[in-house]
């Protein structure tokens, strides 16, 4: 038997797949309970998540979450297995700091903190509206590290008012459209597509 590409004591390890939600939770985000919405679709695709990551033993899905209002932050900061991954609710309020959201991105996507053998990161861009600082240059950022680019961007416009433009370019695949998302029932829906058949893919 060939022992090539097996490791001493075992098969290969999983490659890691770092899924990162990238969360719009402004001001505008508090109207039509579009936060609500938001929190409870994340909340109701997780376990549809774990589901498709046990079908999958070659990947280790490992998910976090930024939030952006008037400032970006780490909302869960730790690369989380998605076996433990709890949801922790947003609320909403202030401006819309996409540009830095997508700054913090890139900078955990360099090489270090990731490791060259991975699977290309997922990025989900949820929003409703428009960035007020910077984006240009946070998506500059992004896709001036090689695991920015290469990872798979996926945007999802929660209502009437998110600027298409600015999520088609964090796409930046003319084949690949914003998802629309105009209530609640079509959030869930959009929310658990990214979550199982991106995965699954």
């Amino acid at each position: 038997m060939s022992t090539q590409g097996r490791r001493p004591g075992g098969a290969i390890a999983a490659r890691p797949l770092h899924f990162i939600w990238i969360a719009d939770c402004s001001g505008s985000m508090s109207y039509d309970g579009k936060i609500q919405a938001l929190n409870t679709a994340i909340r109701e695709a997780i376990p549809h998540m774990r589901r498709v990551a046990q079908e999958n033993p070659h990947a280790q899905v490992l998910v976090r979450a930024v939030k952006f209002s008037t400032s970006a932050s780490w909302h869960i900061a730790q690369p989380t297995p998605v076996e433990q991954f709890e949801w922790i609710d947003l609320e909403a309020e202030g401006e819309t700091a996409m540009g830095q959201a997508l700054r913090l991105v890139a900078e955990q996507l360099k090489i270090p903190p990731m490791p060259e053998r991975a699977l290309p990161p997922v990025l989900v861009l949820v929003s409703d509206g428009q960035p007020t600082d910077d984006f240009a240059a946070g998506l500059k950022a992004l896709l001036g590290v090689p695991w920015g680019k290469k990872a798979v961007r996926i945007a999802i416009a929660i209502g009437r008012d998110a600027d298409l433009d600015v999520l088609q370019r964090f796409i930046n695949n003319p084949e690949i459209k914003p998802l629309q998302a105009n209530n609640p029932e079509a959030l869930v829906e959009r929310i658990r597509w990214v979550s199982t058949v991106v995965l699954q893919s």
